[in-house]
């Protein structure tokens, strides 16, 4: 044997050997402390190929599945040597959700720090608390008002280009998702930002990044080898990923930019008393405008790059979330006939013959309307599942979940488990009248999570919906052309359609 072989079998015998058989015993101690939570998928790989080889809609059918058969709320699949705890039982999502020790993302949301940084999704322990409690003004009532003017300024396009599209191909069903998907851009834009992309009349190269960045993540996400920064990098997707990103980031860098100059050249101005009230003479704050005004006060403020990362992260979360909601919302109501008269009869009742777009307080009233979008969030939540990686050894039911692993909170099956609600499948808003709701146990229905780590953006996006959903419904009846049990749709990081959801759009006169 000459000198190199034997240096590479002491290496081997060294630093490879150890290795496996550490990995080996680590896994041999954690399948011991598991073993009594149902599960599937075997060492070394889990259930990734079994997973890989189905479409997104055949993955969520898996879950079901999985869930109708593991009835006690709780079972394991394994992706690669990685356990992840699925849990759809609201007293087991009662126990995670409130903890503030358990608030870390875990292993999914990883993937999103090159893009997110540590923006306030994926940002966890000290540096989560200060960013929420700095954040968290930003998103008072007072200032919902302002960004509701630019909701329905993007909300009067769009039923323009509605109109565009009916009037080209009359009679002809429109494929909504399209149209959602950038009237939220625009709406999310304009209101993260101050920038006015419009989304809605010609897509830009930020807007068609953003989209195709989503998707390159939902690709990476069910690729275990993919997982590895370093290894993602070196194939075809993981450079056009990182180029995408670039662009992102340039672009909000800029924008904080731009922002930072315009606020030094004010020389010190100082905010009248009355500012807050007096929207109609000033430019309207953007949320990184008053983002900045917070940042300016606090004792610990944000560097260039945490800003960044919290518009980012914004931007990410705000544009497809909204968009999916709104397209199941009109494809529901386009299944549901009966169900949409009552909305068009509560629109009447209302606005009457006014052709003016909604305020606020009109909007408020259209409670029924709260309930369809209610239960379409829970047949169809936005977000379908959240993660936790556990800082804490923690018992639930007769189980005990060790430190360090990764629970899956299934929103999205929790919605849908027969053991809580009954015909789950069936569209009924009238779940949600207060009767019917009050001795449902409250994490029953999370669309936007719940606990410490709930949404912050949550009054932000029913606002959204119910002023896009309004100026589309006070024009036109819709009427869906598939069943809900013929459309196919896919639960990764949204709940998102796998196919074109056409819909007619019908004139009311």
């Amino acid at each position: 044997m000459d000198l190199i072989s034997l240096i590479l079998c002491a290496l081997f015998v060294v630093l490879i050997i150890p290795a496996i058989t550490s990995t080996v015993y680590h896994q041999y101690v954690l399948r011991r402390k598991l073993k009594n939570i149902p599960q599937c998928g075997g060492f070394p790989f889990g259930v990734a190929f079994e997973l890989i080889k189905l479409t997104d809609y055949e993955r969520v059918q898996w879950f079901v599945q999985r869930m109708l058969h593991f009835k006690e709320g709780i079972f394991i699949h394994w992706l690669g040597t990685k356990p992840l705890i699925n849990l759809y039982k609201p007293e087991f999502l009662e126990i995670i959700l409130p903890s503030t020790v358990n608030i870390e993302k875990g292993q999914p949301y990883e993937m999103l720090h090159s893009w997110l940084g540590k923006g306030l999704l994926t940002s966890t322990g000290k540096q989560w608390f200060h960013d929420r409690k700095l954040i968290g003004p930003t998103f008072h009532f007072s200032i919902l008002d302002q960004f509701a003017i630019v909701m329905s300024e993007k909300a009067e396009i769009l039923t323009k280009c509605l109109e565009r599209e009916v009037a080209k191909n009359p009679g002809k069903a429109i494929n909504i998702f399209p149209f959602a998907n950038n009237v939220a851009l625009d709406v999310i834009c304009e209101t993260a930002m101050g920038v006015d992309v419009c989304a809605q009349e010609v897509e830009t190269k930020y807007t068609a990044t953003i989209h195709r960045g989503s998707k390159l993540i939902l690709e990476r996400l069910f690729r275990p080898w993919y997982w590895p920064d370093w290894l993602y990098n070196l194939v075809p997707s993981g450079k056009e990923y990182k180029s995408g990103l670039n662009t992102i980031h340039k672009f909000t860098r800029e924008v904080i930019s731009k922002k930072k100059i315009a606020r030094q050249s004010r020389n010190g101005y100082a905010k009248s008393e009355n500012e807050d009230d007096d929207i109609g003479k000033r430019k309207r704050k953007a949320f990184l405008d008053l983002l900045l005004d917070q940042n300016e006060k606090d004792e610990a403020p944000l560097t260039d790059d945490e800003l960044r990362a919290q518009v980012d992260t914004f931007m990410f979360e705000g544009h497809d979330t909204t968009a999916v909601a709104i397209t199941w919302t009109l494809f529901l109501l386009g299944n549901n006939l009966e169900h949409q008269e009552k909305v068009h009869e509560e629109l009447e009742e209302v606005f009457k013959d006014s052709k003016t777009p909604a305020s606020v307080k009109e909007l408020s009233q259209l409670k029924y309307l709260d309930r369809i979008i209610k239960e379409t969030l829970r047949l169809y939540p936005s977000v379908p599942t959240i993660t936790r990686k556990l800082a804490e050894e923690v018992k639930i039911g007769d189980y005990t979940l060790p430190k360090d692993v990764t629970v899956v909170l299934g929103i999205a099956f929790t919605h849908i488990n027969p053991q809580v609600w009954s015909d789950p499948k069936k569209f009924d808003p009238d779940r949600f009248l207060p009767e019917n709701s009050k001795h449902r146990n409250p994490y029953a229905y999370i669309p936007f999570s719940a606990g410490p780590r709930n949404c912050i953006g949550q009054r932000f996006a029913l606002l959204e919906e119910k002023t896009i959903l309004t100026a589309i419904l006070r024009k036109w009846r819709v009427k869906s052309v598939k069943k809900s049990d013929e459309i196919q749709y896919g639960a990764t990081l949204i709940f998102r359609p796998c196919e074109d959801i056409f819909v007619h759009f019908m004139s009311k006169k």
